[in-house]
């Protein structure tokens, strides 16, 4: 798949296929999730509330990623981002949007290269989602919040309001692996319980369920049986 091949070369992962034989990157660092790519007949409607917030060591080095994305496909693309802001807004092949972070941010400074998955939405989701995942806040203010694993990373991070309206489904979502031991039902109950609504359909897993955060977004509980 073209979008898989880009995302391995931009992140250095290596490529594999799922037991339905879609494509999965691998990572390399200490990401603590996999990519995986579904082929898709919907088009992008607007903004993804999700993207990518790729970090810098330096100047030479946000220069060489954003070299190496545009070689392998990229484009640059303007969101309203200011001409003093030292991000640079670039977007796949298929147009989902991407930051490469300019060097010395200090909110990103002990994280990978994948500095935080970004994410349009409100403080609730953010609590939800610590809940969740059980993944501590680590920034609460001003409606803005941001997450992360115990065992490091990236970030999480919900810019707070005003939230873009939802339009279609989201292109970027989560699925969730439910605990080896217990009852995968009961990992669903919790969810409910947390905020999560029912929706209808999955993503194509046999047996996966499909919910939904307080702001709308999609995510899936794998493999319940």
């Amino acid at each position: 798949m073209r979008l898989a091949r880009f995302w391995a070369g931009v992140l250095g992962w290596e490529a594999a296929d799922d037991a339905r034989g879609r494509s999965e990157l691998v990572p390399s660092d200490d990401t603590g999730f996999r990519l995986r790519f579904s082929a898709t007949t919907e088009p992008k409607i607007g903004a993804n509330r999700i993207h990518f917030d790729l970090t810098s060591s330096s100047l030479e080095d946000q220069q060489e990623t954003v070299a190496r994305s545009l070689e392998l496909g990229a484009r640059h693309i303007d969101v309203g981002q200011r001409p003093e802001e030292g991000h640079v807004v670039l977007a796949d092949p298929e147009g989902n949007e991407f930051c490469v972070i300019e060097p010395g941010n200090q909110f990103l400074a002990d994280c990978g290269f994948i500095g935080a998955l970004s994410c349009d939405g409100s403080r609730a989701v953010g609590h939800f989602w610590s809940e969740a995942l059980g993944w501590p806040l680590v920034w609460d203010q001003d409606q803005e919040t941001a997450i992360r694993s115990p065992h490091g990373g990236p970030k999480v991070t919900w810019g707070g309001p005003p939230v873009n309206p939802k339009r279609g489904r989201n292109r970027l979502h989560l699925d969730l692996a439910p605990p080896e031991s217990g009852d995968p039902r009961a990992e669903v109950d919790r969810l409910l319980s947390l905020g999560a609504t029912r929706i209808d359909g999955g993503h194509g897993d046999a047996g996966s369920v499909a919910l939904a955060d307080p702001d709308g977004n999609e995510f899936c509980v794998l493999a319940l049986r």
